[in-house]
């Protein structure tokens, strides 16, 4: 295989939207109609089938690094107050321990301190929108954590550290929300609804831009309009860094948008 189709079979990395709890497996009218048939087109838009999938989401913070281990991870119904059907949702995925022990190679390579965990499951922030994406259930899957003690440069870092993944087929993905105000999110209006408009065309911007300045505005995410009001924590922002981190120099682009009970979201592709 040449390097220009080696290039062309490359993983690209994702940012994707997770929805709102098991939004996607309950009745909430077409609110999240198209933030659905947008994951369905996922898996199929790749290049080839991933041998693996490397997942950051914004639901499983730690103190340090964590990477899951297990072969057979469970679910974690980390949502509340919804339907009891969800609560027996069924996503049988196989882990990756060999892939996790790359990972935690990598970072301790990087200096970086790194511990597995055999018994953590995935959050809905993980087995929600892949059970649309991925829904054969087949693609080996390692989560890991998010540190609470990364800022957007230390979690962009992190990323730069995995992306050697890509080159032995394994896609790397963020999830979480382009907005996460949830006070705001329940109660639309205006006001709120205008500023979370503004806040993602500033980011469509950010990451459409050349990769030395996508990584500068990005960093920066918090000087944008509205940064805070959209993000009042930044935890289901930042995945979206470790994705730009593990892109490299890859193009951006967003490939997902809608407005959902009044907010701005975002998808994002790189390469």
């Amino acid at each position: 295989m040449t390097l220009k189709n080696q290039d062309k079979m490359r993983q690209p990395v994702l940012f994707l939207p997770h929805g709102g709890g098991p939004c996607f497996f309950m009745e909430w009218g077409t609110t999240w109609d198209h933030m659905a048939a947008y994951l369905r087109s996922v898996g199929p838009s790749l290049p080839r089938r991933p041998d693996a999938i490397v997942v950051m989401s914004g639901h499983w913070e730690t103190q340090d690094m964590v990477v899951g281990s297990a072969a057979h991870p469970s679910l974690i119904y980390d949502y509340y107050g919804f339907p009891p059907h969800t609560y027996q949702l069924e996503y049988p995925v196989p882990g990756a321990p060999a892939v996790a022990g790359k990972i935690r190679d990598l970072l301790r390579n990087a200096g970086m301190a790194c511990t597995a965990d055999a018994t953590r499951g995935l959050d809905h922030g993980v087995f929600i929108p892949f059970m649309l994406a991925f829904p054969e259930a087949e693609i080996p899957i390692v989560e890991i954590s998010l540190p609470k003690t990364l800022d957007a440069a230390g979690v962009m870092h992190l990323g730069e550290v995995l992306a050697p993944l890509r080159d032995e087929n394994i896609l790397i993905v963020g999830t979480g929300m382009t907005y996460h105000n949830m006070r705001h999110l329940m109660r639309p209006n205006a006001v709120s609804d205008a500023r979370s408009v503004a806040f993602d065309t500033w980011l469509q911007g950010a990451v459409e831009a050349r990769s030395d300045r996508r990584t500068k505005s990005l960093l920066d995410w918090e000087q944008a309009p509205f940064a805070r009001e959209c993000h009042p924590q930044p935890e289901h922002l930042l995945p979206l860094m470790f994705a730009a981190g593990a892109a490299g120099t890859d193009t951006g682009f967003r490939d997902y948008s809608d407005i959902v009970m009044g907010k701005a979201l975002s998808g994002f592709r790189f390469g």
